[in-house]
């Protein structure tokens, strides 16, 4: 869309619809002129605080509407906004943090003791600003109040260096910051809109787009903010001029869900896949009849397994919702998709590809329908810049083939002969665990640390509702420590999501010669104990 980044689109909606309410968080309503004037205020800050264009603005925070008017805030003042996952520990906060060289965090209170300890290691941010609190903060932090009461720094214009940094759990082991383009992202989602904005001329043109075509709906995310997908049906759903519902809840809820989506007659509704599905369907069925959602129309999931038997299921319940399975992943996003209905359930790791998306074979040529040959996921068109200080990584994931430029982020698959994707898995150690990504190796090295721990294997295996699990196969160096002991140990140093929730002992992990693991032997061995649950 021109070059246009997010504050150019947010503020034309602010403009035509000044007094619609733009987010909803519990009994909290925020209208775009209020979303608008605290953007602006929070850019103010920023500024003040001496950021410039280009630097990073971290966000340290659940779903809420304070994440939203961070984001507006650092597309405001020319900074780029990163995400930042709440379950990271100290270590993982200092890396990414350092490695985006950070200039700004805006975080909840909740996190006030983590960043504590972790600021010192962080001397390049500039700016702590809290969110929340009992009223009482260090010297050394900004409250979100006094944030809001500087003056507003006025926008300067829409710029096509404009970045975000959406920091994924890659396939490296350490997490990586993917750079897009705020106007390729606007682009690529204006292209899957069904009345999408125009793509040239001035916001002048925006706002009588919106005039004329807008409707005052509400959309709920409830998969993280902090995540790809989560951020990208937002974006859409604001730029739109939709109203965005985020929960309250530290954790998720079924309940709390169908409740806010009955009450706040909810359109659209984003999740994590079977993570979230699962327990929604086992709501439903258990209290068939409790709540209204007949204004529901379409529920979205993307980069996670959501199978089949839990679409029929929801279906039954929701006979006149699209369910909407996207396939994609920071690196690449609506590479492909299926739609479910009542009566016509797509099969689970199937997808219908986007005119941007083919398979990429070994020998660098394209993947022909029916051909049966195993290759490479892959996009072109609107992808990133690449990856933040990884040139090398970049260079094998962004590619020249064919006469264009592709994202490959590793996805292996066919191209089925009625033209759809065959979905394969990933080539690498990533374990996708309810829409979070663990790197086995990361996880491996940290069992290794405990000195009962000879060596250690870690795999993925079927499960209902992660899709799925992480498993440990130890090898103990004497005497077996307790399982309870190895967990405690993991979450000391990890992230709780990338700790093992199945820990076996073997006699041996088993490793070659050339100190590699037998991945398809060990999950085969860990998916006979543990199987699906």
């Amino acid at each position: 869309m021109a070059d246009w980044d997010f504050a150019s689109v947010f503020e034309a909606v602010s403009r035509v619809f000044p007094e619609r309410v733009a987010l909803v968080h519990g009994d909290r309503r925020t209208t775009w002129a209020e979303l608008d004037a605290n953007a602006s205020a929070l850019a103010g800050a920023l500024g003040d605080a001496g950021l410039r264009p280009g630097d990073v603005v971290a966000e340290y925070l659940r779903n809420g509407p304070e994440y939203i008017e961070a984001f507006y805030a650092a597309s405001k003042a020319a900074l780029a906004p990163m995400n930042t996952n709440y379950r990271y520990v100290d270590d993982e906060l200092v890396q990414i943090w350092t490695d985006a060289d950070v200039k700004a965090v805006v975080y909840a209170a909740e996190f006030r003791d983590r960043v504590a300890r972790v600021r010192d290691r962080v001397p390049s941010v500039r700016a702590w600003i809290e969110v929340g609190g009992d009223g009482y903060a260090p010297g050394w932090v900004t409250p979100y109040s006094e944030a809001l009461a500087h003056t507003p720094r006025p926008h300067g214009g829409g710029s096509a260096d404009s970045l975000i940094l959406i920091y994924t759990g890659g396939t490296t082991g350490q997490p990586k910051g993917v750079m897009w383009r705020q106007a390729d992202i606007l682009s690529l989602l204006n292209s899957q809109n069904a009345a999408p904005l125009p793509d040239h001329g001035d916001t002048a043109a925006i706002e009588r787009h919106l005039r004329e075509k807008s409707r005052e709906l509400r959309a709920l995310t409830a998969s993280p903010l902090m995540h790809g997908a989560g951020l990208f049906f937002t974006i859409a759903a604001l730029s739109a001029g939709s109203t965005i519902v985020t929960l309250t809840g530290t954790s998720f809820s079924a309940e709390e869900l169908l409740d806010t989506a009955e009450r706040e007659r909810v359109a659209s509704l984003a999740i994590v896949g079977d993570a979230f599905a699962r327990p929604l369907l086992a709501a439903l069925d258990a209290e068939p009849g409790r709540w209204d959602l007949s204004s529901l129309r379409l529920v979205f999931s993307s980069g996670v397994m959501w199978s089949s038997e839990v679409k029929s299921g929801l279906l039954k319940h929701l006979p006149r919702v699209r369910l909407l399975d996207g396939l994609g992943s920071s690196e690449a996003s609506a590479v492909a998709s299926t739609v479910s209905t009542a009566g016509n359930v797509a099969d689970t790791a199937t997808f219908r590809p986007s005119d941007r998306a083919a398979i990429l074979l070994d020998d660098g040529t394209l993947a022909e329908p029916g051909d049966g040959r195993v290759g490479r996921l892959a996009v072109t068109g609107w992808i990133p810049v690449g990856y933040l200080n990884d040139p090398e990584k970049s260079a094998r994931t962004f590619v020249e083939a064919a006469g264009r430029r592709w994202s490959v982020p590793g996805d292996l698959a066919t191209l089925e002969a009625d033209g759809t994707i065959r979905l394969l898995g990933r080539g690498s150690g990533v374990i996708n665990t309810g829409g979070e990504k663990v790197f086995a190796e990361e996880v491996e090295e940290v069992l290794k640390k405990h000195p009962a721990v000879a060596d250690a294997a870690v795999v993925g295996v079927p499960d209902d509702r992660l899709g799925r699990k992480v498993v440990a196969l130890v090898e103990a160096d004497g005497e077996e420590p307790s399982i309870e002991e190895l967990r405690a140990h993991a979450r000391s140093m990890l992230a709780g999501y990338k700790v093992p929730r199945e820990i076996g002992f073997v006699e041996t992990v088993g490793r070659g010669a050339n100190g590699k693991l037998d991945h398809r032997a060990l999950t085969a061995l860990a998916e006979e104990r543990w199987g699906r649950a």
